[in-house]
């Protein structure tokens, strides 16, 4: 059981952090294109990068610093206290001490859907939110591998590291908007064409096509990306609780039972639905249409968390019917 865990959360870390390094490429190879396409000038494709990471930057601190209050208040949270939910501070606290991390703020949403999500930008500022829903329907036993799970986000900086992910997937999409507006209102770059027939640059013409299409192209892809990064820290996340609470079977009921409701949470959106411990917009709903998962298939995560116990993958039956769900 160690090796397979050990193996598991090294593959999941290397993953993620490929991927990240994904992301950047795509950024800077975009902003390169750009700048290079549009004026045929090397050191304008540098500055065009440079500007591109500049404002990357700055909508990090940005994240950084508010970016948990803000999903906070849009998920309409309220920090909770000993005579709220008794039962939930316990286990936070224990499995705190059992991770060796700080305790996180605690935090309720008042929704009957059963779900769970951990925000912040580090340990020392970290939060867990669950909804009345989760405390109603799973047991101790359940419950512990949900904050469990939640707390693996903490310890792993997969708070952080989603956040600097998003933004780079942000600023590839800002990026790339301008630069399609900006190509549209200027005739589609009327005036290096111009140039082109007057000194040569046919290099310059290619490139500004290659910018183009990556224009389009490069937002589809740094959101695949960042879909798969989320997906892999969800696995490593998992593993993570088992080696917290040391009992896969807790966290294997309470995804089935969460997968499994049918109830819609309505203040997931878009922009939030990554975070939760399952996706929280169902197949079913009108909102799912159109999107990427971000999240791996339920049925996968419960058997990877059963190969560890030596118990047997989900029957058929089982399978299909929370894959109908997820």
């Amino acid at each position: 059981m160690a090796s397979t865990f050990y193996t598991l959360q090294g593959a999941n870390r290397r993953n993620s952090l490929l991927l990240m390094l994904s992301v950047a490429a795509i950024l800077g190879l975009l902003g390169f294109a750009i700048g290079y396409g549009s004026t045929g000038q090397l050191s304008a494709a540098i500055v065009v990068t440079t500007i591109a990471v500049i404002v990357a930057g700055f909508l990090s601190l940005i994240s950084y610093y508010q970016g948990d209050s803000i999903v906070l208040a849009a998920s309409k949270a309220r920090q909770v206290t000993e005579a709220d939910a008794p039962q939930l501070l316990n286990i936070v606290r224990e499995l705190s001490i059992a991770a060796n991390l700080p305790m996180p703020k605690v935090y309720e949403i008042d929704d009957s859907a059963p779900n769970a999500f951990a925000t912040g930008r580090d340990p020392q500022h970290a939060s867990i939110a669950v909804t009345t829903g989760l405390l109603e329907k799973l047991n101790r036993e359940e419950l512990q591998g949900v904050i469990g799970h939640e707390l693996g986000h903490v310890g792993n900086y997969d708070i952080r590291f989603a956040l600097l992910v998003g933004v780079l997937v942000g600023s590839i999409a800002l990026m790339a908007d301008v630069f399609l507006r900006w190509t549209w209102w200027s005739g589609f770059g009327g005036r290096g064409r111009s140039r082109d027939r007057d000194g040569g640059g046919a290099g310059q013409a290619i490139i500004f096509v290659i910018a183009i299409v990556l224009a389009i192209l490069a937002p589809i892809f740094a959101r695949m990306v960042q879909l798969a990064v989320s997906r892999q820290r969800e696995y490593l996340a998992d593993a993570t609780s088992v080696e917290f609470t040391r009992n896969p079977t807790g966290l294997e009921r309470a995804l089935a039972k969460i997968a499994g409701d049918t109830e819609v949470l309505e203040v997931a959106n878009r922009a939030t639905q990554h975070l939760y411990i399952v996706n929280p917009i169902k197949k079913f709903e009108d909102r799912s249409k159109g999107m990427f998962s971000t999240h791996p298939p339920i049925v996968e995560r419960i058997n990877r968390l059963r190969s560890l116990h030596g118990a047997a993958p989900l029957g058929a039956a089982d399978a299909g019917a929370l894959a109908n769900l997820d």
